[in-house]
């Protein structure tokens, strides 16, 4: 598996991978990456940001305003946290970076 080095930006936009699937499964939301067999489980905040990213909140920012509306947490834990998980799901190509 390749790692991405990009410092993404939080205007970057992302979708879920074309072989991804997801199911919530008591409290965690499961991905299964169909091409590869590779399960990879999400915890609340992770799930509510894939269901964020299905639905058409593509940014960091936005998934990060997501967060912040959902959870009780300082902005500045936020991005640094959803940028981290962004960058797993990316090198896991779970999740694609979109054109600009």
């Amino acid at each position: 598996m390749s790692k991405l080095t990009k410092v993404f930006d939080l205007q970057d936009r992302f979708a879920p991978g074309a072989d991804v699937v997801a199911r919530e499964v008591g409290g965690e939301t499961i991905l299964l990456d169909l091409g590869t067999g590779t399960y990879f489980g999400l915890n609340e905040v992770g799930g509510k940001l894939w269901q964020s990213l299905e639905a058409g909140q593509r940014s960091i920012s936005e998934l990060c305003d997501t967060v912040e509306q959902t959870f009780d947490a300082k902005r500045d834990i936020i991005e640094r946290d959803v940028v981290a998980l962004v960058q797993d799901l990316a090198n896991r190509n779970l999740i694609i970076l979109e054109s600009t």
